[in-house]
């Protein structure tokens, strides 16, 4: 099968401020790939390209077999098949949390009424917030908010499924829980590319992890390569506990 995303000396600047220097890397359908590095390294910037969220200036991006290089894309039909969980929640808060995972399959892709419950029930239900659905957000930890979060994005059947650091407003024991989810979806072989500091996480998850550095992709590996960094940059990234 065709690789889900596929970077190709992609550039991206901020003004004056070049972030993505030529980053290239493909992620094939199933794979779980974690983007480490330190703040301003670009791999929050590589992620919302994936998104469409941020426009490249340069190089090749196809996601879902779709040329985002190219304009004109259709970016409804791309965040269809391209869910994201971002650090903030961004629940309604007026909505359960029934009501706010049920909201896109039925405003986007129009499913009745009694579909929409049985689809948010059966995700919420997958992590592990079936008793939670008919709380408000305020009623839930943060954890449970970012579970939430991750079912909202689920019930989109999402073809790829983008984490933004999703884990680094929680504490640990809250943190374990998002994690477990992020892992048993892992397991049942759903394509994703995350964002993350933990990298024990990153080690034992990841099919491929890139540590991003100055706006490229300075090393690749499995989880190996976080225990025999061949480059300095990496190894002072890993001493450094973050």
């Amino acid at each position: 099968m065709s690789d889900i995303v596929c970077f190709k000396q992609v550039r991206k600047s901020f003004g004056d401020a070049q972030v993505l220097k030529g980053v290239s890397f493909s992620v094939a359908p199933g794979q779980v790939v974690a983007l480490i590095g330190r703040s301003g390294s670009g791999k929050t910037t590589a992620l919302r390209c994936i998104n469409g969220l941020e426009t490249i200036q340069d190089g090749q991006l196809q996601v879902c077999g779709r040329a985002l290089e190219r304009g004109g894309h259709n970016l409804l039909a791309l965040r269809q098949e391209v869910g994201i969980v971002f650090q903030a929640y961004n629940l309604f808060p007026h909505l359960t949390v029934l009501q706010n995972v049920k909201l896109a399959p039925c405003k986007v892709k129009g499913l009745p009424d009694a579909r929409a419950d049985a689809l948010a029930m059966q995700v919420l239900d997958k992590v592990g917030m079936r008793d939670r659905a008919h709380y408000y957000p305020e009623q839930l930890s943060g954890g449970q908010q970012q579970r939430a979060a991750i079912a909202r994005s689920l019930a989109m059947q999402p073809k790829l499924m983008l984490f933004d650091e999703v884990t680094s407003a929680l504490d640990p024991e809250l943190t374990g829980e998002v994690l477990r989810v992020i892992e048993s979806l892992a397991a049942e072989g759903m394509t994703m590319v995350l964002v993350t500091h933990e990298m024990a996480f990153a080690r034992s998850v990841a099919d491929q992890i890139l540590f991003m550095h100055d706006g490229v992709v300075w090393e690749h590996g499995d989880g190996r390569m976080l225990d025999q960094p061949r480059t300095p940059e990496l190894r002072q990234f890993i001493s450094s506990g973050l």
